[in-house]
This record gives structure tokens, C-alpha cells and sequence, in this order.
């Protein structure tokens, strides 16, 4: 029956531009970066003692070593100035024509997000605690100058203006990619969401507790495959495309985003990625397991629903009837009642008010629900897929939101 209700969907957007999973803080966290490398370890300094007694002769060898003989300049940045494409869970990258001080300032990231900076010889090194999140722009700011990046040594040649530091600074941009399909499936199957297993591959697992490893992936997925759990009927599988948007996947979608509190939408924007990430460091495994459904408009008519590849329901139904057929498709359902009163238009002009149990809306005002009838396996409603009560009763609690309904003529 038709009951005025119709779906809505809005996009979701980005929520934040840094990612932190790990137990017990937030989804979406912002930290600026130290303004200074790290500082100089225990071993670091040891080392550095040890060559200081070295005697003069080894010491005049290493000052000549780090002798400058201009400015410090910017020999290369990854990711690359003006990438549209960038992996947002590496790490960023800065390469200088000499090597730097220890206490060298830092670049500084904006958006600013937790990590931390590391002097690699001449180059300047920041690992992210996670990274930023798809189609995000972030921007690198150099300093230069006598208080900017400076060279190992170059407080020695003061006497020669600019030796040793950025003559100027350097400001370089780059635009992170999109979060991978195919890695939205690795996930919502690990998660149980999908009626399929994803299986990683030699060195492609990734640890559910590493934030940086879980948002690289995102951009380039691991290695592995995946296969079907026994049981589905060859209409499911029909829905599958690996690395493509699919119907499977929008059920599935649609059931994150219930079981998490998120508007239903079937759209994998910002939001939900951030929460599928966080649900895999946690193990949060979808606790409803996957359900499939087949009304069948073939005489008589019926309808089927396999749960976690097992029937466990094969019913007589009644479908719309030829002037207000049920349309035929793959629809999830989006709204659930176990009771309510529907109200609408007959064919004949007159107005209906009846009361329903057992609800479960899959495609505008077409729902399965229980309504009473003398007979069932024939069209005789006005859109809805109508079930005997012990049927209804047994459906409605498989029939969870995400669930795919396919009504096939």
C-alpha cells in the first residue's frame, strides 16, 4: 500500500580533517604539529659525546663535512606542490640541500593535525597519528630566514648573511584523493556487512588498531579477495561489482549507518568513513547479520528470505495488483514500524485507513507487512507485498534497515 512516505538522502560531509583511532578518544582529532624536530635521544647523545672526544684532528674533519657554501634551499617535497591525488596517511616528505640542524625549525601543516616532525639528514620527515581525510587541501609552510629551516652548521658562518638557512620561505599545497571503493568493501565485509568474505593477501593485512596503515589503505588498498559465503541465491551475486558502486553495497551502507546513528543515505561520505575506520579499530562487527529477500511475482507468488545464507522464510505473498503494481527492482529497506495505520487512495477515488502490522519500507510507500487476507500467492494489494500474520511476524525481525528486497516480475 502506498502510504506518502518517500525516501530522503543528503550527502554527509567531512567532519574533520585528521583521523585518530585508537581506544577510549574522539573520532575526528586536530593537534598542531611541534614547531621543532624531536629532540636528540639518549643514544643520539651518547654518540655525539663519543665524537666530541674523538680529538681535534677528527673534529676539524667533521666541521669541513658540513662546510655550506649558500643558502639552505628546498630540493624536494612528496607529497609533490599542486598534487590533486595524495595519499593522506603517509607520511610528508621535505628534502633540503644539506643537511639540517637538529633543532632546526619545522614546517607547519595546515589544517594542522597529531604527529610529529624528524630530521632524516637533509630532509624533514612528518608522520601522521592517522592523516587526513579524502579531499582535503592541505597546505606546507616553510619558514625561512635567519629564524626559519636552518642547516647543520650554519650558526658557525653567521659572518656570511643568509649561509646556511632558507633564504626565504616556502609555501606548497596539496589536495588529498578519494578514498578507495574497493577498500569500502574490504571493510564493510571484515565488518560483516556484506555476503561476502574478503581474505588479505601475503603482507597486505593491515592492523585494526594502526590509524596510519587503516587511512593509507583507504587510498590503496591491501592485496587479497573475496568470496561468497554459501547459500545466496544467484540473483545476489548478480548485484556484485569488485571495486564498483553496487547495490550490495548501499544496503550495506544503509546498515552501517543505522547501527552507528548516521543519517541512512547509502552515500560513504566523510562521516562514515570515519566511523567504519574507528569501527574496525574497535571490532565493532555488524551484530544483526546480513538478510536477503525475494518476492516473487511468478504464480504463486511468494516471498523468500535467506539470512546469513540460510532460508529462513519461504512464504505465499500478494503483490500489487495491475493498476497499482509493486515496481520491480532491488531496493533496501529504509523505515520500519510494527504498527501502523496506513492511509491512502483506492483506485476507485475512495479513501482506506487500515491497520498493519510488521512493517518494513523497501521502496517509497511499498512495504512487506502483514495485512488480512482470505488467501494469499496472487495480486491483490496496491503496491505492498502482503504477508499472513505467523509470515509477517517471522519476516520483520530479518528484515533490518540495509536489508535488500528484490521484487522480481
Amino acid at each position: 500500500m502506498h502510504t506518502g512516505w518517500r525516501r530522503r538522502s543528503r550527502l554527509l560531509t567531512a567532519a574533520g580533517a585528521g583521523l585518530v583511532l585508537a581506544a577510549g578518544i574522539s573520532i575526528a582529532t586536530f593537534a598542531a604539529p611541534g614547531s621543532h624536530a624531536s629532540s636528540m635521544s639518549a643514544a643520539d647523545q651518547t654518540v655525539a659525546k663519543t665524537g666530541a672526544k674523538t680529538g681535534a684532528k677528527t673534529g676539524a674533519k667533521a666541521r669541513k663535512m658540513t662546510q655550506l657554501t649558500g643558502p639552505l634551499e628546498v630540493v624536494s617535497v612528496t607529497p609533490s606542490n599542486g598534487a590533486r591525488y595524495a595519499n593522506g596517511g603517509l607520511p610528508i616528505k621535505i628534502v633540503f640541500s644539506a643537511p639540517l640542524a637538529a633543532n632546526s625549525p619545522m614546517p607547519v601543516l595546515s589544517p594542522h593535525i597529531a604527529g610529529s616532525w624528524r630530521v632524516a639528514g637533509d630532509a624533514a620527515v612528518f608522520t601522521p597519528t592517522a592523516g587526513y581525510l579524502q579531499r582535503t587541501k592541505v597546505t606546507i609552510s616553510i619558514p625561512g630566514g635567519s629564524t626559519g629551516v636552518a642547516a647543520d652548521g650554519a650558526t658557525q658562518q653567521s659572518t656570511t648573511p643568509g649561509y646556511g638557512y632558507l633564504a626565504s620561505s616556502v609555501k606548497e599545497t596539496f589536495t588529498t584523493g578519494w578514498f578507495s571503493t574497493l577498500r569500502l568493501q574490504q571493510l564493510l565485509a571484515q565488518l560483516g556487512y556484506l555476503p561476502l568474505t574478503w581474505t588479505s593477501g601475503a603482507g597486505g593485512s593491515v592492523s585494526p588498531g594502526n590509524a596510519s596503515g587503516q587511512l593509507a589503505a583507504a587510498y590503496q588498498p591491501s592485496q587479497g579477495s573475496f568470496s561468497w559465503q554459501s547459500g545466496y541465491p544467484s540473483m545476489l551475486h548478480s548485484f556484485w561489482k569488485q571495486g564498483s558502486n553496487n547495490m550490495i553495497d548501499v544496503g550495506a551502507i544503509r546498515a552501517f549507518e543505522n547501527d552507528h546513528g548516521l543519517t541512512m543515505d547509502g552515500y560513504a561520505g566523510s562521516s562514515v568513513w570515519q566511523h567504519l575506520l574507528y569501527a574496525v579499530a574497535k571490532s565493532q562487527n555488524n551484530r544483526n547479520g546480513y538478510t536477503y529477500a525475494l518476492a516473487s511475482k511468478a504464480s504463486p507468488e511468494t516471498l523468500t528470505i535467506w539470512h546469513n545464507g540460510h532460508v529462513v522464510l519461504h512464504t505465499l505473498a500478494n503483490t500489487g495488483i495491475p493498476v497499482a503494481p509493486t515496481a520491480d527492482g532491488t531496493f533496501p529497506v529504509y523505515l520500519r514500524y510494527y504498527f501502523q495505520v496506513m492511509k491512502g487512495t483506492n483506485p476507485d477515488g475512495s479513501k482506506y485507513s487500515d491497520p498493519v502490522y510488521y512493517v518494513a519500507y523497501f521502496n517509497g510507500g511499498d512495504a512487506v507487512h502483514y495485512f488480512p487476507r482470505y488467501s494469499f500467492g496472487y495480486p491483490q494489494s496496491l503496491g505492498c507485498v502482503e504477508l499472513p500474520w505467523d509470515s509477517a511476524k517471522k519476516a520483520w525481525p530479518y528484515l533490518t534497515y540495509g536489508s535488500l528486497v528484490t521484487v522480481a516480475g
